[in-house]
Parts: C-alpha cells; structure tokens; sequence
C-alpha cells in the first residue's frame, strides 16, 4: 500500500525535473501567498495515493491537522473515516486535500482555545492554485466537495449543498464532481437521533462518488 504522505514520487509527463506530489508539497511549505500562514503552526498538504481516481477536497485544516501536518486526523477526520468504511472506501486508494492549506482561527475570549474561522474569498482564491496543480498531477475521475468552500471553489460560488447534493456534477476540470456537507457539520448536530440521519445520508454520498469511479 502506497504511503498516505509519500505522494509516490510520480513524475507528471515525461524527461527530468517534471512536478511530483513530493516537490508540490515542499513548494507549498513555504507558501506566503495571503497572510495565513502568519497564525498557522504550518501548510497542511494533501496526502493519499498519488494515482487516486476519487479525490475528496475540504475547507481548511483544523486546530489538530495544524498541529500534526496531516489533513482530516482530528474529529471531523475521524467521522470522515468511519464513513468512509460504511461505504467500502479505503483511505489509503484516494488522495484526501483541502481549498485551503492553512488553518484560520481566532482565539476564545477569555482563553487558549483556537477556534475554526472560515476563509475569506481571497484567502481561498491564493490559495486555489495548490489544489489545482495536486489535481494536475493525480488527475483523477472522480471529486467528492466536502462542505460550502470546498463546493464553491470548485464549481462556482453558485453552487449549494442543498442545490447540488445527490447529482453527479461536472467540475470546470471536466472530472465527475458530487457534493456533499462537512464531516464537521454533522458533530455539530446537537440531537443524536438526526445526527444519525446525517450520517446515513454523508455515507450514502461517498458510496455515490466511489460507484461513480467504479463505473468510468
């Protein structure tokens, strides 16, 4: 199995010096396009296989993916793991990424919390142009939009989850695109009984997206 963060050293095209995953995520390492890098503890890059034909693309790295350098790991990861296991898709065969690479926060009153800030419309459009070459260099069949950003980004700000979800999209990129909500938004779902629901909906999302893949 390849290594989540490896990016297999794939070279895109043919002859010398073309641009791998690995030479990507060094690049962008020290990316100062919009000041978020300023707050942040470091780029949170994408990880997964290098070859993926399902990339699911997110927001922003939260408090505990800044902290460890590793996108989807803290709770939103976790529920996005489960799900992903419901549906009979392996973290490890598709390359997982965020719109942007560095965690937005502001600070609790009165406290050291950090808490999650959404990212400004220039903040996503520098950082955009990461995501578009990680695409470059995977190319894969199929994107799965996890929450407004990442769906706006993608297809336009037009786009909504309430208008888009369940519908196979196609991206400007010409790849098969599904939208669906934030892992995030379903643990902030106060009732258990609907959060359930949500769930049940979230997996048979990613089971749409993979079926998708299957199919091309």
């Amino acid at each position: 199995m390849p290594d989540p963060k490896a990016g297999g050293g794939v070279v895109v095209g043919r002859g010398v010096g073309r641009l791998t995953l690995n030479a990507l995520r060094r690049q962008a390492a020290s990316c100062t396009a919009c000041d978020l890098y300023k707050r942040a503890t470091q780029t949170v890059f994408g990880e997964g296989d290098p070859s993926a034909r399902i990339v699911l693309v997110g927001e922003q790295p939260g408090h505990e993916e800044d902290l460890i350098g590793r996108p989807f790991v803290g709770p939103a990861g976790r529920l996005l793991d489960d799900a992903m296991i419901q549906a009979g898709m392996d973290r490890r065969r598709v390359y997982i990424t965020n719109i942007v690479k560095h965690f937005k926060w502001k600070g609790e009153e009165g406290g050291k919390r950090r808490i999650h800030e959404r990212p400004r419309q220039d903040e996503v459009e520098a950082c955009r142009p990461w995501f578009d070459k990680e695409l470059w260099i995977i190319k894969p069949e199929v994107l799965v939009c996890l929450g407004a950003t990442a769906a706006g980004a993608v297809m336009g700000r037009g786009v909504t989850i309430r208008s888009a979800r369940g519908r196979a999209l196609v991206s400007p990129q010409g790849i098969r695109t599904f939208v669906t909500v934030h892992p995030s938004a379903i643990l902030r779902i106060p009732d258990r009984s609907a959060r359930h629901v949500e769930m049940r909906r979230f997996v048979a999302d990613l089971r749409k997206a993979k079926r998708a893949a299957q199919d091309q």
